[in-house]
C-alpha cells in the first residue's frame, strides 16, 4: 500500500503563494511509474481535481480555475510531487489531497489544509 504524506499547507493572504509537497513511500513499483494528482475539497463541496502529472512527467493538466496560477511538478529521485500555488484566492481554501494512480490502483494521502484569508 503506497503511503502519501502531504505537507506545506497553512494560512496565507490573498495574492500569496504556497508550495505543497507530497512524499510517497511503500510503493510496489517505481515512483516514476505512477501518475500523480492533486485534488481539493472545500466545505460542503465535492472533491475536485486540481492538477495531474503523468508518470513520465511530460504532460500536465489543470482545472480551469487554477490555470496560470498553479504548477505541478515531480522529483522522481525524491519520490515527491509538488503543487506550487501562486496568486491564491479565498476560493482556493480547501483541504488538498495527493493521489497516486497506476493502472487500476490508486491511493490517497490524508490531506493538508490551505486557507486563504486576510
Amino acid at each position: 500500500q503506497v503511503q502519501l504524506v502531504e505537507s506545506g499547507g497553512g494560512l496565507v493572504q490573498p495574492g500569496g503563494s504556497l508550495r505543497l509537497s507530497c512524499a510517497a513511500s511503500r510503493f510496489a513499483y517505481s515512483f516514476s511509474s505512477y501518475a500523480m494528482s492533486w485534488y481539493r475539497q472545500a466545505p460542503g463541496k465535492e472533491r475536485e481535481l486540481v492538477a495531474e502529472i503523468t508518470s513520465a512527467g511530460g504532460s500536465t493538466i489543470f482545472a480551469d480555475s487554477v490555470k496560470g496560477r498553479f504548477t505541478i511538478s515531480r522529483d522522481n529521485a525524491k519520490n515527491t510531487v509538488y503543487l506550487q500555488m501562486n496568486s491564491l484566492k479565498p476560493e482556493d481554501t480547501a483541504v488538498y489531497y495527493c493521489k497516486c494512480s497506476r493502472l487500476r490502483y490508486e491511493a490517497w494521502g490524508q490531506g493538508t489544509q490551505v486557507t486563504v484569508s486576510s
